[in-house]
Order: C-alpha cells, then structure tokens, then sequence
C-alpha cells in the first residue's frame, strides 16, 4: 500500500457502481453491484428514454447510500486553495468540530477547502462524505472521503447536498461555490427548505459581495432585507457550530 501525498494511507477501498467505500465504511458483505448504465448500444445512449433511466439511477443511488447517514452539514468551497491558506485552515477545524458536534461532513470531495473539511472530519472521528462530479478536468475523490459518490448530472448532485443537510458553510470559492451559495439562499428565501442556516466563513474575502448586495440589490428592491438576514457570517468556528444547533430541531431532543 502506498502513501498520498498528503501523508494519508488510502487504507482498503470498494467500488460499488458509482460508489466509493473506504474504510470503516466499507460495508461487511462482499456481493458485487450490477452497474446500471449496461446498454452498450450507441442508439440507445442518444435517447433521451435512456438520459432518464440514468438520470433515475443516479438518484437511487445517491438516494440509497446516504439514507443511513447521521445529520450531516455541507461545506463548500475552493478546489484551488492551497493546503496551508486560511480557508483550509478553516474548514480543517470547522471540519473536526463540526465531526465532534455529530454531524458528518458533506464536501464536493475534490481537493483544496473540499479536502481539508474532509481531513478535519475523519480526523476527528467523524463520517466524511464526497459527492464528486464528472467533469474534463476532474480530480477524483481525495484521499479523506469514507463515503463518495460520482455523478454524472449537477442537479442531481445539487440534490444530495440539500437533501441530506441541515445546513450549509461556504467558505471562499469561486463558481461553482457561488452557484451553490446562491441555490441554497433562493431555497430558503422561497421555503423549500426551513431551519436551514447558510454560513459565510472568510469575512474579508466575501465582504465586497455582501455590501454589493446591500448597495445594489437592497437598494434597488431587489431583495429585502429579511432576505439578508438568511445568510450569517462568521470566522469563528465554534459560533458557526452554534448557528446549527440551535437551528436543528434535533439537537433539542438531545
């Protein structure tokens, strides 16, 4: 068995379709999983009959594999970030309290922020989940995801994220954190979803955009400002764990 990179030993691993195992995750049956996408025809690949058959797979699957996961929180943020900048920094330790506070971690599973909340949560003795996506440019899985899956349709990915979270931390990122940012505040702002805090961490880098919104969006009437009040911003770890519980129904049971 060889070393990652990071100084992290990959330990046993199970594919089960689309499906990564590693770990004390990997479950104790060894029976293999027939893969859905079997038709090899070309004719039946271009039919949309068939994009949603696939489309429906990859939703019992997700489905499937995360419908035992404990209550879990999304974090989201950079591919690009450097192992030692301060949002991995950050979402190592969100990642590891968020892990002794109970919740899994939930990232895109790829490197950078997503990694170091991985890191954070395994180290910490917590679940650590990576929900990858297929693209030219795709990285794989890192090395601290317990449970990953790949997906071929962002929706569908974008699913599991809410589905199974009680709540969002977005660090700094670029795109397609932004994209994420802004899918979870338009689900809160229109309630599908309810008690579902969405988290800023990293005051300086998202300050510029938060008083854009105010100067612009507000300012026109675009939004309200009990729209505003949906997103909090902290870089405090402890009160972004805070902002949870209190907001999880869950932990009042407790």
């Amino acid at each position: 068995m060889t070393e990652s990179t990071n100084g992290r030993q990959p330990g046993p691993e199970r594919h089960r379709g689309a499906v990564t195992l590693r770990r004390d995750a990997i479950p104790p049956s060894t029976a293999d999983q027939k893969l859905l996408d079997s038709h090899h025809r070309d004719d039946w690949k271009t039919k949309d009959a068939w994009r949603a058959l696939r489309i429906l797979s990859e939703f019992v699957e997700g489905f499937d594999t995360l419908a035992d996961l404990p209550r879990a929180v999304s974090v989201f943020g950079s591919a690009r970030s450097a192992p030692d900048s301060f949002e991995c920094e950050l979402a190592e330790s969100l990642g590891a309290a968020l892990a002794e506070a109970g919740y899994a971690v939930i990232t895109g599973g790829g490197p950078g922020v997503m990694e170091a909340a991985n890191k954070g949560a395994t180290d910490a003795g917590g679940v650590s989940v990576g929900l990858g996506i297929e693209l030219p440019f795709e990285q794989g899985l890192n090395a601290w995801v317990d449970i990953g899956i790949d997906f071929r349709y962002f929706f569908v990915r974008k699913t599991m994220f809410v589905k199974y979270a009680q709540a969002f931390v977005v660090l700094p990122g670029g795109f397609g954190t932004l994209d994420e940012l802004f899918e979870a505040i338009t689900l809160v702002q229109t309630k599908k979803v309810t008690r579902f805090p969405v988290i800023l961490m990293g005051t300086e880098y998202w300050g510029g955009l938060l008083d854009w919104m105010k100067r612009r969006m507000l300012d026109d009437g675009k939004i309200s400002t009990m729209d505003l009040d949906l997103i909090q911003v902290t870089d405090d770890v402890a009160e972004a764990v805070r902002i949870i519980t209190d907001a999880d129904p869950a932990q009042g049971q407790r």
